[in-house]
């Protein structure tokens, strides 16, 4: 974990592990990066992380590529009761 990493909080972490995904595939055909990042977040992220996810996309999405933005509609958004 970088020292930058170690001073964020849980949800700023959230943010810097969606857009290192989107790094990733920002060199894909845009509608193929936004495919990529949903699924992986779909296929690695547990409810409570994609909870937290939406929980700052839905108030802005403040920091959050603009890959992540997109990708966004097509990740499962966590039941209410999802633990």
């Amino acid at each position: 974990m970088s020292h930058e990493e170690h001073k964020m909080g849980t949800k700023e972490k959230l943010v810097y592990m969606a857009n290192q995904i989107a790094t990733f595939f920002e060199s894909k055909p845009h509608d193929e990066g936004v495919a990529g990042v949903a699924k992986h977040i779909n296929d690695f992220w547990d409810p409570r992380m994609r909870r937290q996810f939406f929980e700052m996309f839905d108030e802005g999405g403040k920091g959050m590529k603009p890959l992540v933005i997109d990708a966004a509609a097509t990740i499962r958004r966590p039941r209410q009761d999802a633990a």
